[in-house]
């Protein structure tokens, strides 16, 4: 597997080895491993923009589960050579060095489908209109993979946004409200706790659908983005004050941000591209399709999953 170390990639480690499946994790040089120590996994030194370091990396592998990427970079097309040609790099490697692999698993995001825009949540059927480089990337890792969908049993997923212990996103969302803040922008959206995730993976691994299908992710809840600050609030157990962000301060606070990057070397805290993702007012997902041919059956709603969260935050003295 791809991006072990990271938030899903660790969880997904951690449910193959509970099922007593062999695990490898393809990581980076300088990689941080806490996530996967003392955890029984074969490590292999590689990069899915180095074509030669996945040769041996995905021999004698029945299952590929890609799920490596990048969400922030300092230049647009560092996006692309990761997150798109990273992809085609790891799907050709399957190919030239174990072509009888039984499926591969790619981890994409709605992010490359794009938004709601007629009122009807997303679904697979729907034209992709991606609105940032990230989403443009992670939709062109998608068209390189269904290029050889004849070739290598592929499924692809589109969660929407993850939330659950270990990730550092909500974890910020978090903080504010603890206090006493709820910063929010107007507009809903579906969300998904990590171990919903990891369920979907394991069933479209373990799946009989054709080569080439794409499922959407989600709890199966539309949530309005004021209404996750207020469930984190509840969980926390703080009155916090709403306070609504408008679009001209998201947009120079990304604009700055990308300005400081150039001299940091460091991808900016918020990008115009997630500023313009931030901004939509419609980011839900249909995922009939994944209940019906995967049997996908959400187990958490915001409520529940947010307080596993909080819970995990605190005894990791993150908050």
């Amino acid at each position: 597997m791809t991006g072990g170390t990271g938030f899903i990639g660790s969880h997904l480690a951690e449910a193959l080895l509970q099922r007593g499946i062999q695990v490898r994790c393809l990581v980076r040089k300088g990689s941080d491993l806490k996530w996967l120590k003392g955890l029984p996994v074969e490590i292999i030194s590689g990069d899915c923009s180095d074509k030669a370091s996945l040769r041996e990396a995905v021999k004698e592998c029945d299952e590929i589960f890609h799920l490596a990427g990048i969400t922030k970079a300092v230049k647009e097309k560092t996006y692309f050579e990761v997150n798109a040609l990273g992809t085609e790099n790891l799907i050709h490697a399957c190919l030239e060095n174990n072509p009888r692999i039984q499926k591969f698993i790619y981890l994409s995001s709605q992010a490359a489908a794009g938004p709601c825009r007629n009122g009807d949540k997303k679904k697979e059927s729907d034209q992709c209109e991606p609105v940032s480089a990230y989403g443009q990337s992670k939709r062109m890792g998608e068209e390189l993979a269904l290029v050889h969908a004849h070739e290598i049993p592929l499924i692809i997923l589109r969660p929407p946004g993850v939330y659950g212990p270990r990730d550092k996103d909500f974890y910020t969302l978090f903080r504010w409200v603890s206090k006493r803040i709820k910063p929010y922008f107007s507009g809903k959206v579906s969300l998904c706790y990590v171990q919903d995730v990891i369920q979907a993976i394991l069933l479209a691994a373990e799946s009989q659908t054709k080569s080439g299908e794409i499922f959407f992710l989600s709890d199966g809840t539309d949530y309005l983005m004021r209404e996750v600050g207020d469930v984190f609030a509840r969980t926390i157990g703080v009155t916090s004050i709403s306070i609504p962000i408008p679009k001209w301060l998201l947009f120079g606070v990304a604009s700055f941000s990308e300005y400081l990057s150039i001299f940091s070397r460091k991808p900016s805290l918020i990008s115009k591209g997630m500023a313009e993702q931030m901004v939509q007012a419609d980011w839900t997902c249909d995922i009939t399709k994944a209940k019906t041919m995967l049997g996908f059956q959400p187990q958490f709603q915001l409520s529940q999953g947010a307080r596993l969260t909080y819970e995990w935050y605190k005894n990791q003295n993150w908050l």
